[in-house]
């Protein structure tokens, strides 16, 4: 595997361990929330530099309904990606030291918004490229072998259905639906309870990412009369 490959890997297994890191927040602590943020900027910023050559082809080439699904992805991605950060940065009372007091309900509320839709974004776009990540992981592995398959299968349903209990439990669509304007934490549950369902959250949206990869991968082209 090439020096850069392995980089991105690493960039992007960094910035998951962030993200689930940030839903965390009051768990972990507003300033531990901040530097997470900043290190997450970080490596969004790296990451768009290592796959710089998708940025320069953005405007080139045709545009089949899968590229359309993963560029609309993406720029989803982005606009969550920099309303989480410019209200975060805006909000700071740590890092950056700003806390704009006159407009702090709007950038909260901003904040919390693109927090939640940004990580379903993120998990949608990792689905989007987990086929890849399926063929990079079997020219690693040695023989193909069918209880492997049936095994990884099954878990990654049971990771799904959870998922899904885990999201209304969690209440994560009045988040995004705004139906709250706070996010309400249980301070005596520790963080190695929380994470899991946050997991099996994103577990969820993978799997609806790359199903629908799949399924837009399927489709035929009309044929021209």
């Amino acid at each position: 595997m090439k020096p850069k490959q392995i980089l991105k890997i690493i960039t992007d297994i960094s910035m998951t361990v962030l993200l689930l890191l940030l839903m965390a927040y009051s768990l972990i602590g507003e300033a531990a929330h901040e530097w997470l943020g900043v290190g997450i900027f970080l490596l969004f910023v790296l990451h768009h530099v290592l796959n710089r050559k998708w940025c320069r082809n953005l405007f080139r080439g045709k545009y089949p309904p899968i590229r359309v699904f993963g560029t609309v992805l993406a720029l989803l991605v982005l606009f969550s990606m920099a309303g989480s950060m410019i209200s975060g940065i805006l909000l700071s009372r740590y890092v950056f030291r700003l806390d704009v007091h006159r407009f702090s309900a709007v950038l909260r509320t901003v904040h919390m918004l693109s927090a939640y839709w940004g990580f379903v974004f993120l998990s949608l776009h990792l689905g989007l490229h987990w086929g890849g990540i399926l063929g990079l992981a079997r020219k690693h592995t040695k023989k193909p072998s069918k209880i492997r398959k049936w095994t990884l299968c099954n878990m990654a349903a049971l990771i799904a259905a959870y998922g899904a209990y885990a999201f209304v439990k969690r209440d994560f669509g009045n988040y995004m639906l705004l139906r709250y304007h706070f996010v309400f934490f249980d301070f005596e549950e520790p963080l190695a309870l929380f994470l899991p369902d946050y997991v099996a959250i994103m577990g969820l949206f993978v799997c609806i990412g790359y199903y629908l990869a799949k399924g837009i991968r399927s489709m035929k082209p009309r044929k021209k009369l």
